[in-house]
């Protein structure tokens, strides 16, 4: 693969994430207690036998910048090797990526250097797995200028998708943006193909298509530019997307939304999830901080009622839980569960850290939050709306960086007398 250049789209602002893109790039957002979002992309394209990559930066990229320098630094330089953050820096106008082939454009002097023939564009926000280099060797077998990673998805689903119209060929003749009515895949009129924002093209068609613009900047997208641009006098075809991931389901999973998120992350937590963390054959890497083990403490028959469990749930190095019970829930690194605390089908991210006598359920929990004891979240779901963002599932949503006021007595006492408890 050395002919290969991979170049990782990870600029976007990701506002319907918001909170959690508030102070972060959606790459960079944690998944499933250790991971970030970008760990999917890169550890397929280091599965797939990719050695070289760049990473097209722009929106709030600093924790994105040392979650790579930490965790990725694997590459040997002498031989060829590299991964580099590539900051927008306006290099040929004033202004900033205006999308996801100006992103490209603006960067063409990258394609410069080595002995490069075909360049791979790929998103560092979805999480799914996949090898590359299959699609690799569909591209070359067919001959193609370009070739877009398709998704089989439902017809009644294809609204959400820019969908490419093939002949039996797996030739692209047609592409729309989020059409009504979807064109279907041929023999399996159900299904439409949903572009997944992969590309990989011949060198030196995409640096002449990007080029052959007035100013070289109208090609601001791959989707609903470039693509059409090329099916009259380029071959571009559609590769079916294989998944990697030995389910009987296929699984590729846009984690756009506050309420996709949620439960691509409370599925891990099943006896048998849908997507597979612990296949040794296409390891997933990340950076992994030197956190000591996690702790359960206090046993109920010996300290009064209190006992430290979590059950159907990931739980991660550093983790504490110090008396509080956790139920189907992901608790990212150095998260502390104090004495009596219960939490259910939550998200926590690193540093979390739970009072005494919490009630939370159905929540995600942004780093370093502090929660004062006796505080309930996800119960009142009008009061919680008043403080923090609710999706329309209710799934509530608290920010980096919230500080929060211990509730007035009024409102923990009635569900401690509930529990029987002592105050």
């Amino acid at each position: 693969m050395r002919n290969v250049l991979a170049i990782l789209l990870v600029g976007g602002k990701g506002e319907r994430l918001h909170p959690l893109t508030l102070e972060r790039a959606k790459p960079a957002v944690p998944f499933g207690g250790i991971y970030r979002l970008i760990d999917f992309t890169l550890s397929n394209s280091v599965n797939s036998g990719f050695r070289r990559i760049y990473i097209l930066t722009q929106y709030k990229s600093d924790s994105l910048n040392r979650h790579v320098r930490n965790g990725w630094s694997i590459f040997h330089h002498e031989f060829g090797e590299f991964i580099e953050l590539i900051p927008a820096q306006q290099r040929v106008g004033e202004e900033w990526y205006q999308g996801t082939s100006d992103a490209v454009y603006q960067n063409l002097h990258l394609l410069e250097h080595g002995a490069i023939s075909r360049v791979i564009i790929l998103s560092g926000d979805h999480v799914y797995k996949m090898d590359y280099s299959k699609m690799l060797d569909f591209h070359e077998a067919k001959g193609a200028d370009m070739t877009v990673g398709a998704l089989e998805v439902p017809r009644a689903e294809g609204h959400r998708f820019g969908i490419l119209r093939v002949n039996e060929d797996e030739r692209v003749i047609d592409f729309r943006e989020k059409p009504t009515d979807p064109w279907p895949v041929p023999g399996k009129a159900g299904f439409a193909f949903g572009s997944m924002g992969i590309y990989v093209f011949n060198k030196d068609v995409l640096v002449d298509v990007l080029r052959s613009s007035p100013e070289g900047r109208q090609m601001q997208d791959f989707g609903r530019d470039v693509i059409p641009s090329m099916l009259d006098s380029f071959k571009v075809y559609a590769y079916n997307f294989i998944d990697e991931n030995k389910k009987e389901a296929q699984y590729w999973k846009d984690v756009g939304t506050i309420d996709a998120y949620y439960d691509a992350n409370i599925d891990l937590v099943s006896v048998s999830p849908v997507f597979n963390l612990y296949d040794p054959e296409w390891p997933i890497r990340t950076y992994q901080p030197q956190n000591p083990p996690a702790k359960f403490v206090f046993a109920q028959e010996f300290e009064g009622g209190r006992m430290g469990v979590a059950l159907d749930s990931i739980v991660s190095g550093g983790c504490i839980v110090s008396g509080g019970r956790v139920r189907r829930s992901v608790l990212s690194s150095k998260v502390r569960i104090n004495s009596f605390a219960e939490v259910e089908d939550s998200i926590l991210f690193d540093g979390v850290d739970v009072g005494r006598y919490c009630r939370i359920r159905s929540a995600i929990i942004d780093k370093y939050v502090q929660i004062p004891p006796r505080m309930e979240i996800g119960f009142d779901l009008d009061k919680d709306k008043e403080r923090f963002t609710v999706t329309d599932s209710g799934i509530v949503v608290i920010a980096k960086g919230t500080k929060l006021k211990p509730p007035p007595v009024r409102f923990w006492m009635p569900s401690i007398e509930r529990a029987g408890r002592e105050p």
